[in-house]
């Protein structure tokens, strides 16, 4: 999402302005640091609000824009996106639950 935004609105043809780089690498440590781990819900659903303000409008400014355009760039990552949002919040954990494990495993593409 960040792409389609940052390509249409900062005019870049590859890879990333510095201040949506900046917004990707936030999300990226918000993800990791999630308090719901795996079970995460999508952000409007979800009952811990963990971003900045500034950053918390840079990134619904994103969604807004680049949301319906995902439907023709990645329709697979869309309709799974929309699938999301109509799961159950699942209750806030005992312990603090990281995704950091996960991310280092998988392979970089």
């Amino acid at each position: 999402m960040i792409s389609i935004y940052c390509r249409n609105h900062h005019n870049t043809i590859h890879g990333l302005c510095a201040q949506c780089s900046d917004l990707k690498e936030y999300a990226k440590t918000r993800l990791d640091r999630c308090v719901f781990g795996q079970q995460k819900p999508t952000c409007n659903k979800c009952p811990v609000h963990c971003y900045k303000p500034e950053q918390k409008r840079m990134m619904r400014e994103v969604m807004v824009y680049a949301g319906p355009r995902m439907l023709l760039k990645h329709p697979v990552l869309a309709i799974r996106h929309l699938y999301h949002e109509t799961k159950q919040v699942p209750e806030l954990p005992k312990q603090n639950v990281s995704n950091r494990y996960i991310r280092r495993q998988s392979p970089k593409t």
